[in-house]
């Protein structure tokens, strides 16, 4: 029998919004989700209150950044990120911009880059949306994208999105996360 091979840990960052039903409740049940063997929560941001981004028709967002560790390569963690979605009520539809329970973009993994049709990472919209970089910014502002070569930081300064980003006051009660 041959022994386990120890996987190398990633530093992940992922985003969560939702825009249904108990926002905060969704939220917190993503992360709790998220939680386990492969996926450990490192730090979160705080919630931000967006405007939907794309569509004016839909609800406003909770939007927040988690950072994580990870033993899972980039397909599998999608792979759980889509099923933890799925368990949590997000519909499927047609067209990107949906309301949604919950919604939870892989943003950066590591210094990958990943181009499928499926997924890519870094995020393609990370560097010209400000409800992902603003809570992004507080847990990472050094953060080197690993495309463009600028810090979050920078990239936030440099965001062309205008769109309305407020940081909500009160934190969300997420039991055993760092933040």
């Amino acid at each position: 029998m041959r022994p386990k091979t120890k996987l190398p840990k990633e530093t992940v960052f992922l985003g969560l919004g939702s825009n249904l039903g108990n926002r905060e409740d969704h939220l917190i049940n993503a992360i709790d989700a998220l939680n386990g063997d492969e996926i450990q929560i490192k730090a979160h941001s705080s919630v931000f209150e967006t405007e939907a981004w794309g569509d004016e028709n839909l609800k406003p967002f909770l939007n927040m950044v988690i950072q994580i560790e990870t033993t899972l390569p980039p397909l599998q963690l999608l792979q759980r990120v889509e099923s933890i979605e799925r368990q949590l009520g997000r519909k499927s539809g047609k067209g990107m911009f949906q309301n949604r329970n919950i919604d939870i973009d892989i943003l950066l993994f590591g210094k990958h880059i990943v181009d499928l049709e499926n997924l890519k990472i870094p995020h393609r919209g990370l560097p010209v949306r400000s409800f992902v970089l603003e809570p992004l910014n507080e847990l990472a502002p050094d953060l080197i994208h690993p495309v463009s070569g600028k810090t979050i930081r920078q990239l936030l300064r440099e965001c062309p999105d205008d769109s309305r980003v407020i940081k909500r006051e009160t934190p969300l009660n997420i039991p055993g996360a760092g933040s």
